[in-house]
């Protein structure tokens, strides 16, 4: 048979090879939400050049909306400071007993800083 005699029939299928189809499905259903995530993880590890701070409290006088949107909610978003030590965020708690400054955290719990450059290693 030649390949036109044989042209608009089912060739038998080769089942030794897997198929991509339903992998290839679900990365595409879940790239948006990716591409998302990744761009909001990005905006949250950008300093900004010109972030502003109160001179009189210390606090910035507005958040980077990257970090407001990956931010655990139960958080002061109001009064946050840029540590410039470790590069993270770190905000106001007001408790019952004391006030003090804890690292703002997402909601998955992981403190939201900056990125940090690497210093080179001391070698004695």
């Amino acid at each position: 048979m030649s390949r036109i005699e044989n042209y608009g029939t089912e060739e038998p299928s080769d089942t030794s090879r897997p198929t991509a189809t339903t992998t290839t499905g679900l990365v595409r259903k879940g790239r948006p939400v990716f591409v998302t995530v990744a761009l909001l993880a990005l905006g949250a590890c950008t300093v900004p050049i010109d972030q502003a701070t109160d001179k009189s409290t210390g606090f910035l006088k507005e958040l980077p909306e990257g970090v407001a949107l990956i931010a655990a909610p139960y958080q002061n978003l109001e009064e946050v400071i840029l540590k410039p030590e470790d590069g993270c965020y770190w905000y106001r708690h007001v408790g019952p007993v004391e006030t003090t400054m804890l690292p703002l955290r997402t909601v998955e719990g992981r403190p939201i800083c900056t990125q940090v450059s690497a210093k080179p290693a001391v070698s004695s």
